[in-house]
This record gives C-alpha cells, sequence and structure tokens, in this order.
C-alpha cells in the first residue's frame, strides 16, 4: 500500500461522495470542454455544489476520436470539498494540514518501476502522426482567445545543475508540435527559470520533465509558494505522512512520480527561445505573447487508457485558483507568524473572486500590540514581490471573507489621513499592464505598481455593536426554526457586543428595558433634566 490516492483513486473517491460529473456524450475539446465547466463558476452556483467532470468520450474539431482516454477537469479543485478529499480529509482540517506538512516534510522513496511505464513512445515513434503529442486529448482552455491547447495541470519537474537538487513546479505549456510543448516561467525567481539560466550559462540544454496526472497531493505541492530549497515532492508526503513513490525518467536523471497518468520527457533549449501564448490567465485578462523557452521531446510514458488532467483557470474564482489559495494562505500565515514573529496574527486570507489571491489580502489579528498592524502590513508585501497590492488588517471580530464587514471596518475604525501608507515603486506581478509586448523570458520587472497598507484596527473604544445580544438572538433563532422558516446561515456580526465604550449605567439601563421597567429609566432622566438656557436657546 502506498498510502496515498493516485489520479484514478481520487477520482472513485470523488465519486463516491457524489462530487464527480461522468460525461460519456461526445464533447469536443476544443470548444465545449472548458466553457461547460466554465458555467459552474460563472453561473451563480456556489462553491459546495461544485464538481469535478470526467469526460469519456472526447472529440476535436477535426472530429479525431480518442478512444480509451479520458479527459478530467476540475477534479483537483472544483471547490475546497473536491480539494479536501485530494487531501484526504475534512475541509476544516486542510490547513492544519499544510502545516504540519510544512513543519514536517517527508522524503520521497525511489521505485525501480511504475504504471507511468506502461506504455513507452521512443523519439523515433514521436514524429509519426499519432504517436506523439496529438495522441492526447488536450483541451483549448479559452476557445476563441487561445492560440493553441496548452498542459494547464502540468508539473515540470527539473534539477538545479549546480546542486543536483529536484524542483516540481506548475506552468502551462503550449503545444506547439507533436514533439515541441512551451513553458511559460513567469516572473522572476521562478526555479525552472533559475535552473534554466545556469544552464544557458554553461552552454548545455535543460533536462525537464512534464508530468500531468500526478497524484493530486503532489500537485498541490507544486503550485504552493514553498520556501526556495523545500522539496515540494516531500511536502507532498507530509500531506499525507508516507513518501511519495519516486521513478526514473527513461531518457533523464530525473525521478517522476511512479503513479503519474503521463510524462513528457525532453531537453529545453538555451540557446533559442519561442513567442508563448496569448493564453487566458487567472487575472483575469488574457496573457500577450512573450519570450518563452521550449522543451524538445525525447521520449513519452504513460498508463494503459491515460487521463489527461486538465485544471481550469482564468478569471477566478476558478480550479487553479481554489489549489492556490489553499495553500498560498498557510505559507503566508506561517512567515508572517514564525517567521515575522507577529504572534497576534490570527488569519491570513487571500481574496480570490476576480483579483486572484496576489493582490488583495486581509490580515485578522487577535488582541494585537500597537505596532502589530503595521509589522503585519508592511512585511506582508515584502515575502513576494508583485503579491499584496491592497492589504487590509482588522479585528477578530470582523470576518476576513465579508468584505461588507471589511467595508464597515474600513469605514469606521480606519482614518485615510492616519492609516493608510502608499508604497511606491513595486513590481506588477502577475497581470496586466503589459507594457512591452512581447516580454522577455521570465517577464518584466519593471517597477511601476504601488500597494496600499490599510489599518483598520480599532484604535479606541467603540460602542457596542447594535444588533440584540447573543442569548436572544439564539433564542430567537429556536423560535425561527420552530416556524419552519428558511435555513438560516449566519453572518458576522449577528448578535450585538461590546466595543469598550458602554457604562454600567447603560448596562442596567438595559436591564431595566428587558424587564417592562423602563418608566425608572425615564424618572432618573427627568430628576437630571437640564434647564436650557435662553441664551443658548436663541442662538
Amino acid at each position: 500500500m502506498k498510502g496515498y490516492n493516485d489520479l484514478r483513486e481520487h477520482i472513485s473517491a470523488l465519486e463516491e461522495r457524489g462530487l464527480l460529473v461522468r460525461v460519456r456524450r461526445e464533447i469536443n475539446k476544443d470548444t465545449e470542454m472548458h466553457p461547460l465547466v466554465r458555467w459552474q463558476y460563472r453561473g451563480g452556483i456556489p462553491e459546495e455544489e461544485r464538481k469535478g467532470f470526467l469526460f469519456e468520450n472526447v472529440v476535436d474539431s477535426k472530429g479525431k476520436k480518442y478512444p480509451g482516454q479520458s479527459v478530467a477537469v476540475g477534479v483537483h479543485a472544483a471547490s475546497k470539498y473536491v480539494y479536501a478529499v485530494g487531501m484526504g480529509c475534512e475541509t476544516e482540517e486542510t490547513y492544519d494540514k499544510w502545516e504540519r506538512a510544512m513543519a514536517n516534510p517527508i522524503k520521497p522513496v525511489k521505485v525501480s518501476k511504475g504504471p507511468v511505464h506502461e506504455e513507452i513512445r521512443t523519439i523515433d515513434e514521436i514524429r509519426d502522426e499519432g504517436r506523439g503529442l496529438d495522441m492526447f486529448p488536450i483541451p483549448i482552455s479559452t476557445p476563441g482567445f487561445d492560440n493553441a491547447p496548452y498542459s494547464t495541470c502540468s508539473c515540470w519537474f527539473t534539477k538545479d545543475p549546480d546542486t543536483g537538487v529536484q524542483n516540481v513546479g506548475n506552468y502551462r505549456g503550449q503545444i506547439k508540435a507533436n514533439n515541441r510543448v512551451g513553458v511559460y516561467l513567469s516572473g522572476l525567481g521562478q526555479d525552472m527559470l533559475i535552473h534554466w539560466e545556469k544552464c544557458r550559462e554553461r552552454g548545455i540544454p535543460l533536462e525537464a520533465a512534464l508530468v500531468v496526472g500526478a497524484p493530486p497531493v503532489v500537485a498541490y505541492g507544486a503550485v504552493t509558494k514553498v520556501p526556495r530549497g523545500v522539496d515540494e515532492v516531500a511536502v507532498a508526503g507530509g500531506l499525507v505522512g508516507v513518501p511519495i513513490r519516486m521513478v526514473k525518467c527513461k531518457t533523464l536523471d530525473i525521478q517522476v512520480p511512479a503513479e503519474a497518468e503521463i510524462v513528457i520527457e525532453g531537453l529545453v533549449n538555451t540557446d533559442f527561445v519561442e513567442l508563448e501564448g496569448p493564453f487566458g490567465e487567472s487575472h483575469g485578462h488574457m496573457n500577450p505573447r512573450q519570450l518563452s523557452p521550449f522543451l524538445e521531446v525525447k521520449a513519452i510514458t504513460f498508463r494503459k487508457n491515460p487521463i489527461w488532467s486538465s485544471w481550469i483557470s482564468q478569471a477566478t474564482p476558478s480550479e487553479s485558483s481554489c489549489i492556490k489559495r489553499e495553500g498560498y494562505e498557510v505559507v503566508f500565515f506561517n512567515y508572517l507568524r514564525y517567521e515575522c514573529r507577529i504572534g497576534s496574527l490570527n488569519k491570513v486570507v487571500m481574496h480570490e473572486r476576480l483579483t486572484n489571491l496576489r493582490k488583495v489580502i486581509v490580515l485578522q489579528l487577535k488582541n494585537p500590540s500597537p505596532d502589530d498592524a503595521w509589522r503585519a502590513l508592511h512585511a506582508s508585501i515584502s515575502r513576494d514581490p508583485g503579491v499584496g497590492k491592497i492589504v487590509v488588517a482588522v479585528d477578530e471580530d470582523i470576518d476576513p471573507y465579508n468584505w461588507d464587514a471589511i467595508l464597515w471596518a474600513m469605514s469606521y475604525r480606519m482614518n485615510p489621513q492616519n492609516d493608510v501608507v502608499i508604497i511606491g515603486n513595486r513590481r506588477v506581478g502577475h497581470g496586466p499592464p503589459f507594457r512591452q509586448i512581447p516580454a522577455p523570458v521570465g517577464g518584466d520587472p519593471t517597477p511601476f505598481d504601488s500597494a496600499m497598507l490599510i489599518n483598520a484596527l480599532l484604535k479606541e473604544p467603540f460602542p457596542p455593536v447594535s444588533l440584540p445580544s447573543k442569548k436572544y438572538m439564539e433564542r430567537a433563532r429556536d423560535i425561527w426554526e420552530e416556524l419552519g422558516l428558511p435555513k438560516l446561515k449566519p453572518e458576522k456580526p449577528w448578535f450585538g457586543y461590546s466595543l469598550g465604550q458602554w457604562t454600567d449605567e447603560n448596562e442596567e439601563e438595559a436591564d431595566l428595558a428587558l424587564k417592562g421597567e423602563h418608566y425608572k429609566t425615564g424618572e432618573k432622566l427627568a430628576a437630571e433634566r437640564i434647564k436650557v438656557d435662553e441664551k443658548e436657546q436663541a442662538e
């Protein structure tokens, strides 16, 4: 027993939980597949109702069929519920599981063989029609705008030529020929880009293995921004509590997951680059062409009846943003709480819908010291370039997922003159505007953006929240349910509570009102009546 699910076992687990849609009717991978799944993100479907899709009867726009093959879309993270199945836990346990995995990674174990080598295509075979990349039903993600099918659930395994340490990252791949794939290395600092530049300096190509359909926990690790030098596959092992089984490629000195569906082995040219894109990206716009490296395929290995796994990305929310959200928030929390020692940090929330996690971040603090908010705000934009354009610090009583509550805090607890800081000369990061088209390899590092840090914490006592006290709301909820009224979904704040500006006298008067003795308060107020000065009245 390997102790973790491969993609096939994961799909079965989804089906057992009612989280999978099997589509047996014919579906065009180029024009129908991604738009169909897209509707569960743009059609008002709540997250708890989103599911993974398995397409079993796929054709392309030329009428080509792919017998024995299927395409999985949304099966990794159509929702946090689908994601939790991939993690092997309940939704409320994923955060803690990531924390434990980051603290206790488990090194992968090498094995001599695995299912991914059930079928092998050599360099001579893949030149033939139907024997190379064209044998797989690779979908078009943004029909009407993308210029080719792209691999999206694509784990690229490379090795640092100096240290020999492997890395895996998720980068899209443009299918350019039967034996050639572009690789989009966005942003400076990506490990694969660093490996490519080191090989270019040595005058050698970069060995790379493009893995499609890795075990879900490996795919989750590949997209999470773990600290440099930390092995993503070891973190994946930490997620499941056992080492991930790895097997050596047929033509490369690179280890890949033994239970992966497909491995595309090859060399990334370091003498030439090609234009790559445009492609619909997670910032909600088409990413224009960029000069990018490309992989020259040397071999393809795959399981019998392979499943091509495709992530739905583009405008968020999406599958890719759900995957990133679950891991990114833990990584940022650990960085701020433990590395920056901000002990009052209670939660990090990266806003997902349309803003794609990176740009808008909410920091919830509990009993902070006077300088904690500013320490947290400044530290939050220092970890990754281009991450954190609008960062808001709020108190524990503000729901960091509810923008009505956040704007409430900003409206009354924040004074723009004192509580907003603008930090200039920031990289724009992942997203428009695109000033240089085509951009060079790794993107355009020109600093022309800025960040806004907002301290929306309470600075002084406030009156209580103007809602009934908790015990009265709870009693009223019992009556509501007794009457058979629509199911309630409480939203914070759903009861009143003190924020410090509430006297014993205020409390006493409220108690008298509840006892029906409010006239006593009226008598007291009458006794304390103040005569209005005639002069003041005239004014």
